[in-house]
């Protein structure tokens, strides 16, 4: 078992360094991705007031169930070979596209958008349905993580998840590939690939949560502590970074989910 995760772990590296991407199948469970769905559900009708494309890192400081998910061995395993063994978690953003009306996400690279010094941290955007170009998935431009991070731009032309994008001179359409996923499968990318999404106009949701993982000597440059910022395996490094101590789950203020008694121990 070690001999095989330690190939896959080399696998996914090598198509990460060669094309800014990598695709680990069935990662999570059935079950762990039942909760995830029914933490949208829960999330939506705590803030009414948000889109579900919205449901960001601010809202995790005080949530079991996400730091328990983000924090999920299985997920960590596939993280350890790109970051080592001390690893922290910088944000989540769970995008929800909803049927007929979900929000593209315009083209850009998440590094333009993140107070991160050094620049260490890879994202693993987890499936939580089967998404495909039809309901908005993911789309990326292979081996553009070459490319220096660029200034995004204000976009209010068209309604958007992020209200901003790239110059369009700088993406070659024509090399976008459509990252298909089932759930419980994880894309892993570069922070300077370029990727987005199309609008969901199809019948289906199309769910799936963003995880930035960082290795803990990378610094969350912030005034103020990170709402999202989790020492989620291994050790600190001293000086670096402020992290929340683990939620502690409690009946009905939380989601409650599987082994949610007993959750709320720092690694």
């Amino acid at each position: 078992m070690i001999a095989a995760a330690t190939e896959t772990g080399a696998r996914l590296r090598s198509d990460y360094e060669r094309d800014g991407y990598a695709i680990a199948r069935s990662v999570i469970d059935g079950a762990l991705v039942e909760e995830a769905r029914a933490h949208i559900a829960w999330l939506m009708e705590k803030n009414p007031g948000l889109r579900p494309e919205q449901l960001g890192h601010t809202l995790m400081t005080d949530d079991p169930f996400w730091v328990r998910l983000v924090a999920d061995d299985r997920l960590l395993d596939v993280a350890e070979p790109f970051l080592g063994p001390d690893i922290a978690l910088f944000a989540s953003h769970y995008i929800a596209k909803p049927p007929h009306s979900g929000q593209p996400v315009l083209w850009h690279q998440d590094g333009s958008y993140w107070p991160l010094e050094p620049m260490e941290v890879v994202t693993f955007w987890l499936s939580l349905d089967d998404v495909t170009p039809e309901n908005g998935c993911m789309r990326v431009i292979p081996r553009s993580q070459n490319l220096d991070l660029q200034t995004m731009q204000r976009r209010s032309d068209v309604e958007n998840v992020l209200g901003s994008g790239m110059d369009a001179s700088l993406v070659d359409e024509a090399e976008a590939v459509d990252v298909v996923l089932a759930p419980g499968d994880v894309s892993i990318h570069h922070p300077n690939i370029i990727h987005g999404s199309n609008a969901n106009t199809s019948s289906r949701w199309r769910r799936g949560l963003t995880i930035r993982y960082i290795p803990a000597t990378t610094r969350i440059v912030s005034k103020k502590q990170w709402p999202s910022a989790f020492l989620l395996r291994g050790q600190a490094v001293p000086g670096v970074n402020q992290y929340h101590p683990w939620p502690r789950y409690q009946e009905g203020k939380h989601l409650p989910f599987r082994g949610c008694e007993t959750f709320g121990s720092s690694p």
